[in-house]
């Protein structure tokens, strides 16, 4: 099969051009889903889908779909994209990488005079980021049936704005049908992490995503003056918070190097300077690439977290929060990005997704895969966020090429 290669310079203007909408002071962006900032965004790039002959059209829970005919335009599409909505601040790349990289591929496509056999369509998924509205990544969570349209439709922002509101007030919404069939999904992202950098490669073959676990747990103790109250006889529940913490990190090196632990949020029930805190409520997120292995993570931290409690004389609760299973992405999608890659001769490496990302909830509703390019530092969700234009460009080469070697492939 050839290989073809995109236009870079196109790419890298589109995604310049893409930062200056909702951008800010220190040189990322803030387009908060469904704001005023991500309807801009969507409308410059659906001008861009229209000049380039594609057809827009929309679900009800606001997701964007541009779509480019195929020699077969009955068969099911294949999908190509990510998101435009952003942190408060964020970054230029994160998402908007992947929905840019796919108009590139059908950009040059065009240029190329290639009509594909399947129908080729780009995905602008709703409130990725869960920035504005919760839970993340509800669009394509909706569109693949694992939430409900109406708890999404229901959430509120901080100013008490309902998503239905906000739908209402952009006019994003439409009538294409959730969980119609796709034939495959591919998503180009940067990888926010440090591996591909610091192993000096441009591309990441993505196999999967890693499972993740979060708690919500409280420690219950006793409040009580803090100039009165002997040390002996506390029971302070901050203080065991804080060695359950240290207990966390020596149990993430049980579990090295894939086991990640994370305490994000932390809570002191009617804080007081002078007073003995006497209710903690704290989060834990785990993660790891296998599912077994998440479990036992998360039973050693009932058992670690239950000792100490008892002693220091502390009550525990701990609730499971939220569950997501490893994800094993499609071989054959697999198969078809390492294809690429390699007739490209671009160096590169397997790599497991550490975040969450649309394309978890689409690997369980179609053949999926992803790839991935470095982003500098490994920062992200960070106004300093970056890529370096050479990545930005062989990424995007791999993405046409694998998709093109999909689209082409005879019936099964």
């Amino acid at each position: 099969m050839s290989v073809f290669r995109i236009n870079g310079d196109r790419l890298w203007d589109s995604l310049m051009t893409m930062a200056k909408v909702g951008a800010t002071e220190r040189g990322g962006n803030c387009r908060l889903a469904l704001s005023q900032e991500d309807l801009a965004g969507r409308e410059l790039f659906m001008s861009w889908c229209r000049e380039a002959g594609m057809d827009i059209a929309f679900d009800a829970i606001g997701n964007l779909f541009a779509r480019r005919k195929g020699l077969h335009d009955s068969l099911a599409p294949i999908v190509m994209g990510s998101h435009l909505d952003t942190q408060p601040k964020g970054g230029r790349f994160d998402g908007i990488y992947g929905v840019l990289s796919g108009l590139e591929v059908v950009r040059s496509l065009n240029d190329l005079g290639i009509t594909t056999r399947h129908p080729l369509e780009i995905a602008v998924w709703t409130n990725e980021e869960g920035a504005r509205f919760t839970p993340a990544m509800f669009g394509s969570a909706v569109f693949t049936e694992a939430l409900s349209l109406q708890t999404a439709l229901g959430a509120k922002d901080a100013m008490g704005i309902s998503v239905a509101e906000a739908l209402a007030e952009i006019g994003h919404h439409g009538t294409l049908p959730f969980k119609r069939p796709f034939d495959a999904y591919f998503e180009a992202h940067i990888e926010q992490g440090p591996i591909l950098e610091d192993n000096g490669l441009p591309v990441g073959v993505v196999t999967g995503g890693q499972a993740i676990c979060w708690l919500d747990v409280q420690v219950i103790g006793v409040g009580a003056h803090a100039g009165t109250t002997p040390m002996p006889l506390r029971k302070d529940a901050f203080l065991g918070a804080a060695e359950m913490a240290m207990a966390l990190e020596a149990l993430s090196r049980d579990f090295a190097p894939k086991g990640l632990v994370t305490v994000g949020q932390l809570e002191i029930a009617k804080s007081s300077r002078n007073t003995i805190p006497g209710s903690i409520q704290f989060t834990v997120d785990l993660r790891h690439h296998e599912d077994q292995q998440i479990h036992a993570m998360e039973q050693a931290v009932g058992a670690r977290f239950a000792h100490i409690a008892q002693q220091r004389g502390l009550g525990l609760e701990i609730n499971r929060h939220w569950l997501s299973p490893a994800t094993p992405f499609d071989s054959a999608c697999v198969a078809a990005v390492r294809a690429a890659v390699e007739e490209l001769e671009y160096p590169h490496q397997d790599i497991v997704s550490g975040a969450g990302h649309d394309a978890i909830h689409l690997a369980r509703h179609c053949p999926t895969t992803m790839i991935f390019i470095p982003c500098v530092g490994g920062l992200s969700h960070n106004e300093a966020e970056d890529a370096l234009p050479e990545d930005v460009r062989m990424g995007c080469d791999v993405l046409l090429n694998a998709v093109l070697r999909r689209a082409h492939r005879l019936p099964d």
